[in-house]
């Protein structure tokens, strides 16, 4: 296990100069630690967006088109995916940019660039928002992972395909039953509006269509319930709502400097609106309720190295870099058992009928 060390991920630097093209963006932003996002986005309407659409013409044939495809594919989905999606975490959490701009430009983002990442538009803000930080990860949150044996890959995939196959109409049944309509319409309407549009794309071209739009979405909800199974792997069963043991930190990671801080999941719950430079210091005054609540926090890796072990239930790794907060932990063995009954299936308070209401 390791001790609590000084911190090396992202905070906000001090600035106070600014060039040309940030000044732009300034007059239509409220935060100016936003404006990496502006960066990566500008990066993806220049690298990323003109050769998906170059996918779709008759200029490249052949092997050549399938060489651009392959290059194409990997940088989309595996170098621009991390960062867009967990920037447009944060865009769904903050307002980014001033009133008077912030609908049109946050639709634009919605509407136009996640589809390139595999987010079907409106959905991930619906599902996130209206259930996900409602429901904390507990019974009524249809993406929650609960009842699975979170340890178990077979578990993971049945968790996995629900979700692909049953989770927008799960999610909609949620938003209807609470009767949020506006975001059960949102969904609806582009959830629709996507698969039409996929179709239509079909009979342009279906090879671009499938590296393009179809492939990436699939990606993309495999990539998510990933996440999010591990970051909700370890729960206390005799407390499933505390949001200090039913999700984890990942502190000290490369991935934090990539992904906007997002391995500071339990800080993330407690706090949903603050700014992903600020968790790091959060975490830090709450360190000793930290302990005191035995939170899971990792140091040095991050969510795909924790599936691993997970899946291979290397509990010896994980304990290996488990935090020990305040020595809240008197042995590597008292760790590793307090663990193992995180991840264990926590049986449904209604196990043939989902209570809706």
């Amino acid at each position: 296990m390791k001790i609590l060390s000084a911190l090396t991920d992202p905070v906000y630097t001090h600035k106070t100069r600014f060039n040309g093209y940030e000044k732009f963006w300034l007059r239509f932003m409220n935060d100016k630690r936003d404006l990496p996002f502006i960066y990566l986005l500008s990066r993806i309407h220049i690298f990323i967006i003109p050769v998906a659409l170059l996918l779709f013409t008759p200029l490249l044939h052949g092997w050549v088109w399938w060489a651009v495809a392959i290059v194409y594919f990997y940088f989309s989905q595996f170098y621009f995916k991390g960062r867009f999606g967990l920037m447009f975490h944060c865009l769904c959490h903050r307002k980014t940019f001033k009133p008077a701009y912030q609908q049109k430009i946050h639709g634009y983002i919605s509407w136009i660039i996640c589809p390139f990442f595999g987010h079907t538009p409106e959905s991930y803000f619906s599902h996130h928002m209206g259930m996900h930080h409602v429901e904390n990860n507990n019974e009524h949150d249809s993406s929650s992972t609960m009842h699975y044996q979170r340890d178990s890959f077979k578990s993971f995939l049945s968790y996995f395909f629900n979700f692909l196959f049953l989770g927008v109409v799960q999610t909609f049944q949620y938003l209807y039953a609470r009767k949020r309509k506006k975001l059960y319409t949102r969904l609806t309407v582009g959830e629709w509006t996507y698969i039409a549009f996929c179709v239509l794309l079909c009979f342009v071209n279906l090879k671009a269509t499938l590296v393009v739009c179809v492939f990436p979405l699939l990606f993309a909800r495999f990539v998510m319930m990933l996440g999010n199974w591990t970051q909700h792997s370890f729960i206390d069963s005799s407390d499933p709502e505390n949001i200090y043991t039913n999700s984890i930190n990942c502190i000290n990671t490369p991935y934090n400097h990539i992904c906007w801080n997002d391995g500071y999941h339990i800080i993330h719950h407690l706090r949903p609106g603050m700014h992903y430079t600020e968790m790091p210091q959060e975490f830090l005054k709450r360190q000793h309720e930290f302990a005191r609540q035995k939170a899971i926090v990792f140091d040095g890796i991050h969510y795909l190295h924790i599936f691993y072990y997970l899946m291979t239930k290397q509990y010896n790794k994980l304990a290996g870099n488990l935090v020990n907060i305040n020595n809240m932990f008197e042995t590597r063995e008292q760790a590793i058992l307090l663990m193992k009954q995180r991840t264990q299936r926590i049986m449904e308070k209604e196990p043939h009928k989902k209570q809706l209401l």
